[in-house]
């Protein structure tokens, strides 16, 4: 039984932690860290949450606990690194939900979040936790960089191929498609439902700062073919899909394709291998990852569909949590996924 700090609990992957964590059987007890929610009750932020969790009080993340055994930090990029540091060196497992310590060097968070990076030895330290990424070693590892919603669809989808047939790349392209939620609490025009409604529209064309977590992944397993990654807004608030476009220099067998798949995701509670195309309704509310994948000749097109919230975010980081201690990684998260998902 372990103890649990939030710290940025009251946005839209603070919430999920809190009721992942309410329901979680070893999860003994956890206290929400917030800055302009400072002594508010959990149920006035979160009222649908009653009977599900205490109404305890937000505490002042500026007042940080060093109480607890682990800690989420729920923040917008930027704000981990002035936590994660001293929680390192106090021996805390951590699981950080934003960007700061997913890339591989400081360099490349200034280039890509344009800020100096001030403890870039710990980017050295952290593990990069895809979940359903068995080949990870978390023993003895305390700072787990949860990685972000479009990778996550995006890796699922491609590591497979990456893995079993890197030499036969010709190149790879990424169209993925997010809900609003997405984007955090903070209001703003253009995500306005007088906005979104009916409407669709591309963003951050080649400059997305998932970009470079899906390309070092992919890197690490022989990939070194042109890439290319696109990001859009859906009028949802909620969900991921992603289709993959993947073209080889030969034909391939579509029985040799979806091998490769079943063999890696042989162990996984939550990846799920559909015969059709699956639907966003279908893996919303869940941590489920479902995945379909179509071959023509020497073109193979994976499409991917996620919660962000879950398995993009909260989800994934339980399930992280989970593979830290030691315990079952479905622990607090499977049962809530089955109750939830859409059979079809």
């Amino acid at each position: 039984m372990i103890s649990i700090g939030i710290i940025g609990g009251s946005g839209y992957t603070g919430k999920k932690l809190v009721q992942f964590c309410s329901q979680h059987p070893f999860i003994k007890e956890f206290k929400v860290y917030g800055f302009t929610t400072a002594g508010q009750n959990l149920l006035k932020l979160f009222p649908d949450l009653q009977n599900i969790t205490d109404d305890s009080v937000i505490e002042s993340a500026d007042n940080l606990s060093f109480e607890h055994d682990a800690y989420f930090i729920a923040l917008p990029h930027g704000e981990a690194l002035k936590f994660a540091p001293i929680l390192f060196q106090k021996g805390k497992k951590i699981i950080d939900l934003g960007g700061d310590y997913r890339l591989n060097s400081a360099g490349e968070y200034l280039k890509w979040y344009n800020k100096e990076h001030t403890s870039p030895w710990l980017l050295k330290e952290k593990v990069y936790g895809l979940a359903d990424y068995y080949q990870t070693d978390y023993a003895d590892k305390n700072l787990i960089a949860n990685p972000g919603c479009y990778p996550t669809a995006a890796l699922l989808a491609l590591l497979p191929i990456v893995k079993n047939f890197s030499t036969d790349l010709l190149s790879v392209s990424v169209s993925a498609y997010s809900g609003t939620s997405g984007a955090g609490k903070t209001p703003k025009t253009e995500l306005m439902m007088s906005e979104m409604d009916g409407n669709v529209s591309a963003y951050n064309l080649n400059t997305h700062r998932h970009q470079p977590e899906i390309e070092h992944m992919l890197k690490e397993h022989g990939f070194n073919s042109p890439f290319s990654f696109a990001t859009h807004l859906l009028p949802v608030s909620v969900g991921i899909y992603s289709t993959s476009f993947i073209h080889l220099k030969n034909k391939i067998d579509k029985e040799e394709i979806i091998g490769a798949f079943k063999d890696f995701y042989k162990d996984s509670v939550f990846v799920r291998l559909r015969e059709t195309p699956p639907n966003l309704s279908w893996v919303v509310n869940t941590n489920f990852c479902d995945l379909h994948i179509s071959v023509n000749e020497n073109v193979v097109i994976v499409a991917s569909a996620i919660d962000n919230l879950i398995k993009g975010a909260s989800g994934q980081a339980i399930q992280n949590l989970n593979k830290v201690c030691g315990w079952d990684e479905s622990l607090g998260i499977f049962q809530q996924s089955v109750k939830y998902a859409a059979v079809y």
